[in-house]
């Protein structure tokens, strides 16, 4: 039997950002298939470069060969290279899985992979893993979700794969493979606080025109609430964390489940805070709001995205303003904290619409919001409707979509202004009761910025 190594080539180490930040959790994705493939008599190894090194990693490599699967997202694109190139000088079979190969298959294949997974992956690796042992990686026609080039050298993309109907029927991922403990110990040192993740769904059925679906499609499946609230009680036990991090795309999208929910941890005597994320629309109902706060969730994140309408209903968001400003209120009055995302830039975009997103973010006063740059992905329909003003300033082996420079926007000087615009309007409707005399100063700030800002036109 062919050994299978799984990897992510996400190195901590080397993210000075994040060092600064370090919220690290594992890697779900590669626990779901190691623990897939292990009920299935499969012989598999988890490494996990979050915590390793890359000399540890590329001298693993060097040591044995057999099979390689390599995790791929936006922010990996140069390290996987690199891992590529080393697995393929020491004679490894190297498969690749997750959105970023998925949308660029022809190019990773190009650099040295042998196979692209496109999809949900455990049944499709399983499936590859048996032809692999009887046939050459460049004769998998028979094999649906994949990508890999034939003997001849072209790019075969063999028919999609049916999605996993049944969730509940996976194993729990195998969270042994890894220390978890390392995880633990630097959300306890770094926040006071120790915090794990888990899933309770997998896809997201809504449309937004900049989100990338390149794994589960528009699909959504849910486990069940007593399957989630099991694996709660078990990492309650095994681990002891402080907190839990939901990571679905929208945790809130069946008030019917969370109901259920509830009832399944206080049946257990379970309650852990948790921070997760939804949409402002699956948030408008006190019920829904009573019964996170009944679960324990201290900070809901809501991707508001901008505070125009007419921005909104080009992403194609199915979300209004107003539900954002109920859905924080809300949020807020049953002492769940508010997280909100936004985007600078997105197509259409004009300071009018920033300063409806300035307003937005005052009036609503979430807790904490954090502001970015609309960029395109591969494989999107905002990727699609820019395409022909995409530049790329660096080589793609150096690069990430979020590198992408689009023809006629504005510089990230321009949306640097209207931060400090947002920041300091916001900053100074909070302090013009207690403090006017620094509410006035960051109003003039805010002004300034604006002003700056006009003068790009």
């Amino acid at each position: 039997m062919t050994h299978v190594l799984l990897t992510h080539g996400y190195f901590l180490s080397e993210d000075e950002k994040e060092q600064q930040i370090m919220k690290p959790y594992p890697p779900l994705g590669l626990l779901y298939l190691a623990a897939y493939l292990k009920a299935r008599e499969q012989s598999v190894e988890v490494y996990d470069s979050t915590f390793g090194s890359r000399a540890e990693l590329l001298n693993r490599l060097r040591r044995t060969r057999g099979i390689v699967g390599i995790y791929t997202n936006l922010v990996t694109r140069k390290s996987v290279l690199q891992l590529i190139t080393a697995a393929k000088q020491a004679d490894w079979t190297v498969i690749l899985g997750g959105p970023e190969s998925a949308n660029y298959p022809a190019e990773y294949l190009r650099a040295g992979a042998d196979v692209v997974v496109i999809g949900e992956g455990e049944a499709t690796l399983l499936e590859l893993l048996g032809a692999l042992s009887t046939v050459g990686p460049q004769q998998l026609h028979r094999v649906c979700g994949i990508a890999f080039k034939s003997e001849s050298g072209e790019v075969v993309h063999t028919p999609q794969r049916p999605m996993l109907a049944d969730l509940d029927a996976l194993p729990l991922p195998d969270r042994d493979a890894i220390d978890h403990q390392k995880y633990l110990d630097v959300w306890r040192t770094h926040h006071g606080a120790s915090s794990i993740n888990l899933i309770t769904a997998r896809g997201c059925p809504y449309k937004c025109q900049w989100c990338s679906h390149a794994v589960y499609g528009h699909s959504h499946r849910r486990r069940s609430p007593a399957a989630v609230a099991e694996e709660v009680a078990w990492i309650q036990a095994r681990y002891r964390p402080d907190q839990l991090w939901y990571a679905d795309d929208v945790f809130t999208i069946n008030h019917l489940w969370l109901e259920r929910y509830v009832h399944e941890l206080e049946s257990r005597g379970i309650h852990l805070p948790f921070e997760t994320i939804t949409r402002a629309d699956r948030l408008q109902s006190e019920a829904a709001v009573r019964a996170l706060r009944q679960l324990g969730c201290y900070r809901i994140w809501i991707g508001s995205e901008s505070g125009s309408q007419k921005i909104l209903d080009a992403m194609k968001r199915g979300v209004t303003v107003e539900q954002v400003q109920r859905a924080v209120g809300l949020a807020r009055r049953h002492g769940i904290s508010v997280g909100m995302f936004l985007m600078w830039g997105y197509e259409g975009e004009q300071i009018e619409d920033i300063a409806a997103t300035v307003e937005h973010v005052r009036r609503s006063d979430p807790d904490v919001f954090f502001t970015t740059v609309a960029y395109p992905i591969k494989g999107t329909p905002y990727f699609e409707r820019v395409a022909d003003r995409v530049e790329l300033p660096l080589k793609w082996e150096e690069a990430s979509d979020r590198d992408y420079i689009i023809g006629g926007r504005h510089d990230r000087q321009y949306y640097q202004l209207a931060d400090i615009w947002l920041r300091n309007e916001v900053e100074a409707s909070r302090l013009a009761m207690t403090d006017p005399q620094r509410a006035a100063q960051l109003s003039a700030a805010a002004r300034q910025a604006r002003e700056q800002m006009r003068s790009y036109s």
